[in-house]
């Protein structure tokens, strides 16, 4: 399936770019979370006219991509669980939390979608996390987790 592109999407292409799908990526990820439009003839001289609009928008994001990228890159942010003798939590750590101890700490408001860390955090550590901030910038943050005292 034929798609024009509305935004920059990492490993796919960029903004006013033709590209190939499979129907389903198309239909269900790029044309419902508006980063694409069907290719018809009206679609693409639509985006021939809108092309510089999206590519200030593309800018302007990159723009905030790369302050929230100066105020966290390379930080470590503590996140307290109640884990067990062996250093194992109760649960693991989702991006969800990571995301909340950021906006606590620096007040930016990161998507959990954008976040992935390189494993599982289910245990006592330090963990590597990689958060996706545009598709053309990234950076990685430490999250170390302690274990909670226990309630008495």
């Amino acid at each position: 399936m034929k798609v024009i592109l509305l935004e920059n999407v990492r490993k796919i292409g960029s903004i006013g770019e033709i590209i190939e799908v499979k129907r389903g990526f198309a239909r269900n990820y790029l044309i419902s979370k508006k980063k694409a439009l069907f290719a018809s003839k009206e679609n693409i001289k639509e985006v021939e006219k809108i092309k510089q609009d999206l590519s200030k928008k593309d800018l302007d994001k990159k723009k905030e991509a790369k302050e929230i990228n100066e105020k966290i890159k390379n930080k470590q942010y503590e996140i307290k669980k109640l884990s067990t003798e062996n250093k194992e939590l109760y649960g693991s750590v989702k991006p969800t939390e990571i995301s909340k101890v950021i906006e606590e700490i620096d007040k930016v408001k990161i998507n959990p979608s954008l976040i992935q860390p390189s494993k599982e955090i289910k245990s006592i550590g330090d963990f590597n996390v990689l958060i996706n901030l545009h598709p053309d910038v990234q950076t990685e943050i430490v999250i170390k987790t302690v274990p909670q005292e226990e309630m008495k």
